[in-house]
């Protein structure tokens, strides 16, 4: 696991590096994950087991995959190109981002422009700017897939993906549109459940057992989500932990 244990104090020529084009970089605060693991329960259907759902794949991407696995497997056969605008999104942990604040004002940098070019070359020297999240498209289909990475607090890896597709999509009122999305309907769940096998958590769920934070997959209409809440829960605790032991405290004495 890659340590950013690293003490401020060690970093105070590199508060501001005038050497780096950020320009390249879209950054945004990583996803909180809030919706999708703020589930308090879930419930493996009667007579139903586990499922490897750990195991599963949405297009050759897997949960645990480091970013370079994902960018290589998706891309390879050109099935998948990355988005073409901000299709790898960067994001630095809030409490990282608050003490890179913090020291870069102790150091009088207050200007917004200047202050946020700061905190992100102090980020990236550190190694706690981080590609969170790559997007991808098949133009030829519609589809997408979205996939959300950990910090480098947990190796920068897999821990959510997103599909989707235009099952649920109606060109118009008519009966006609409704009856071919009917069928889009039925060929999608059907083909979900060739792949997949049936859920085991209800109709729409497959769960690897009852503890939400553990590897599963909901189905939507035209949608999947393949997600590891345990491995966002981890990568949040440590980045808050570390982050806490490596605040730069101003040195009191009393």
């Amino acid at each position: 696991m890659l340590s950013i244990c690293a003490r401020a104090d060690e970093f105070d020529d590199v508060l501001a590096d005038e050497n780096i084009n950020f320009d390249d970089y879209y950054i945004e605060t990583p996803d909180s994950g809030d919706i999708e693991c703020g589930l308090n329960t879930v419930s493996l259907n009667a007579g139903a087991v586990p499922l490897p759902v750990a195991d599963f794949d949405i297009a050759g991407i897997m949960l645990g995959m480091d970013f370079d696995e994902v960018k290589f497997i998706a891309t390879v056969d050109g099935l998948y190109t990355e988005r073409p605008k901000n299709s790898v999104v960067y994001s630095i942990h809030p409490d990282w981002k608050y003490n890179l604040d913090y020291e870069c004002r102790q150091q009088k940098i207050y200007a917004p422009a200047a202050l946020e070019k700061c905190i992100n070359s102090l980020a990236r020297n550190r190694g706690v700017l981080y590609a969170s999240e790559l997007h991808l498209v098949r133009d030829v289909t519609g589809e997408t897939i979205d996939v959300f990475f950990t910090s480098n607090a947990t190796d920068n890896v897999v821990w959510k993906i997103v599909y989707h597709n235009d099952t649920d999509e109606m060109e118009g009122d008519a009966e006609k549109f409704e009856n071919q999305r009917d069928k889009k309907t039925m060929y999608w769940w059907q083909n979900v459940v060739d792949k997949y096998g049936a859920p085991n958590a209800g109709a729409t769920r497959w769960a690897s057992s009852d503890n939400s934070f553990d590897p599963m997959m909901t189905a939507y209409s035209g949608e999947l989500e393949l997600i590891d809440c345990g491995k966002h829960a981890e990568d949040s605790a440590l980045n808050a932990q570390h982050a806490q032991d490596n605040f730069a405290a101003k040195p009191y004495a009393f």
